[in-house]
């Protein structure tokens, strides 16, 4: 599936580092960054989600939700959570079904093996529920100020 911008963001509930579901549908009125990851406590990741939270002050300023999402179970969100301070929401797709759902569960190649797994991507949805940016193979050390950036234009 491709996800277009300008089209509605296809509706997902998935449960958070918390133990609670989450529903996107729920959190329209706010613009909401959403973004999957591979996984938890890894450099890149690590470095991508600090970059989120370095910038925090100015991610609240702009009223958007921050919702990560990786196939990572709850416990390991909690814990990544916890081990750097981040003080956004990560969403459970320990089936990848939501990843599935937005295009980013994808054959990748590391040493020489072929897997399947999430390619790091954003998707910036607007306060009415479309998908206002679609970035993909982001890098995780200026991830935050590019999604800053497309919240702000």
């Amino acid at each position: 599936m491709m996800i277009e911008e300008g089209k509605p963001a296809p509706d997902f509930e998935l449960k958070s580092d918390e133990g609670t579901l989450v529903r996107l549908s729920e959190l329209r009125g706010r613009p909401v960054v959403l973004y999957f990851y591979p996984r938890d406590d890894t450099p890149g990741c690590t470095a991508q989600a600090c970059g989120i939270r370095d910038a925090w002050v100015d991610f609240e300023r702009t009223g958007a939700h921050v919702v990560g999402v990786s196939p990572d179970d709850e416990s390991s969100h909690l814990e990544f959570k916890e081990k750097y301070g981040l003080p956004f929401t990560l969403l459970a797709d320990p089936d990848h079904a939501t990843a599935e759902q937005y295009g980013v569960w994808v054959k990748k190649n590391y040493a020489g093996n072929t897997y399947m797994g999430v390619e790091r991507s954003t998707f910036v949805i607007d306060a009415a529920g479309n998908v206002a940016k679609v970035m993909r193979r982001v890098k995780p050390d200026t991830h935050a100020k590019e999604v800053l950036a497309a919240l702000q234009s």
